[in-house]
């Protein structure tokens, strides 16, 4: 799993450059921020401090569910606790994704350190 290995480049190749992800936790850690991160850069500036503050980030996928164009991935994070994401795909790349969590403290929830 490219995410249990860092491999951030990985990770975003299944992404569109146009793509809009939205994320509680990007709420909480970028200051200013909506919660929604449009376009690729942006994701990957996102998804780069999240690993800077928690390097020792890994999953296991739970469940997976399958639907038009959509999966549902459930998983628990590294510290235990449940996380499900959103991915609606266009010609086989993400053009829209979406975070949730089961506490409306998703920082808390995912064990990031809040602050610089």
């Amino acid at each position: 799993m490219a995410w249990n290995s860092h491999d951030l480049e990985a990770i975003l190749s299944h992404f569109d450059e146009d793509v809009v992800f939205t994320s509680p936790l990007a709420r909480q850690l970028i200051e200013g921020n909506d919660g929604v991160i449009r376009g690729k850069t942006a994701l990957r500036a996102y998804w780069t401090e999240g690993l800077r503050r928690v390097p020792t980030l890994h999953f296991s996928i739970e469940a997976l569910y399958v639907g038009v164009n959509t999966i549902v991935i459930n998983y628990r994070n590294h510290v235990g606790n449940l996380v499900n994401e959103v991915l609606v795909f266009t010609e086989g790349r993400v053009v829209e994704g979406h975070a949730t969590y089961r506490e409306p403290d998703a920082a808390t929830t995912s064990g990031v350190e809040q602050g610089p």
